[in-house]
């Protein structure tokens, strides 16, 4: 059986592990504060600006409780999408920290100005919860990704009405190695505060937060260290980052996810399935038949998202940085038989 579930089923890229054994037994300084941490900054910084702020955690639901919370005032809320990860995946993450999620519908995964505006205007005096954020993922949940041009105008919209914008990049490399898709220096240009995912992107675990907003950034290793991010052993958190910047991988990465990925979606095409929602990055949702999901589960592992009627399910294939080129190749003349 070959998993194709997630982005996170196997270790670390082999570049990250040898840098970690590397420096295994150097001794340094702790809680992120080590020379590593500060090379990784150094080196993201060349591609986003030495203006902005960046610290690292280990996990994606943890660097958006920290993010949010340490952004809002207590009677203030951030807005997202019906299908956003902080709504659907976090187990209450944000609410859990004081903070309602106040959500509208999706297009492609992706919100847009007119709906976040919808949510403004429903807000309107001290009964309500004041809307203060907007949380985009890139990509999204369902596997598309805002362009540069859909970025700017949400960055326009946020920051005329006094709002703050924070991308969750967890799986940020799929999305910058997308011809328009925003860049990491369009990212500080047309953001408040970011992430830059390393879990789903080769790293054994991580993520940096990358602060744009000078108003943002006092104080912000208090929350780090309150809500149980400042890691002992941060270094281990630079080291992975030092990796993946070096020499492009976190892009090249992202490259070889997609082209896999796409392999996978002219197979489907060619077989008469249409996606859920057009994506050209390293998740597939595709609605099949039972039958048919059945005969692809006897060698590979999918992921059921919901069923649609008695004999329809909508299924997620995703691809990694380990994806084997003969696995997708063996996916491929499966579903051409179906």
């Amino acid at each position: 059986m070959y998993s194709f579930l997630n982005d996170y089923s196997e270790g670390a890229h082999p570049q990250v592990l040898e840098a970690l054994m590397k420096t295994n037994l150097i001794q340094t300084v702790g809680y992120g504060e080590d020379e590593y941490c500060q090379q990784a900054k150094q080196l993201i910084k060349q591609s986003v600006g030495n203006h902005c702020d960046i610290h690292f955690v280990v996990g994606g639901t943890q660097a958006n409780a920290t993010v949010i919370a340490s952004v809002l005032r207590p009677y203030q809320a951030v807005i997202a999408t019906d299908e956003g990860h902080i709504n659907v995946h976090e187990t209450g993450a944000i609410e859990a920290t004081g903070h309602k999620v106040l959500t509208a519908g999706h297009e492609e995964g992706k919100i847009t100005v007119a709906k976040i505006n919808q949510l403004v205007e429903a807000h309107v005096d001290e009964h309500m919860v004041q809307p203060k954020m907007v949380y985009i993922s890139q990509t999204t949940e369902l596997g598309s990704y805002y362009t540069l041009n859909e970025l700017k105008d949400i960055y326009q919209y946020t920051s005329s009405h006094h709002l703050y914008l924070y991308v969750d990049g967890a799986r940020l490399g799929s999305a910058l190695a997308i011809e328009d898709a925003p860049t990491l220096s369009d990212l500080s240009k047309y953001s408040d505060v970011f992430t830059i995912g390393g879990t789903k992107m080769g790293a054994l675990f991580g993520e940096a937060i990358v602060i744009v907003n000078d108003d943002l950034k006092n104080d912000f290793r208090y929350h780090i260290k309150q809500r149980g991010g400042m890691l002992a052993k941060g270094r281990l958190l630079g080291v992975q980052f030092q990796a993946l910047f070096e020499n492009d991988l976190y892009i090249r990465i992202g490259k070889q996810e997609n082209e896999l990925s796409m392999k996978i979606k002219q197979a489907l095409e060619e077989k008469g399935y249409q996606l859920a929602v057009q994506s050209i990055t390293n998740q597939l949702f595709v609605d099949m038949k039972n039958k048919d999901i059945e005969r692809l589960e006897k060698d590979f592992m999918i992921s059921h998202i919901k069923p649609l009627d008695k004999e329809t399910t909508r299924v997620r294939f995703v691809t990694s940085w380990a994806t084997d080129k003969e696995a997708v190749e063996k996916l491929c003349q499966t579903i051409q038989q179906l």
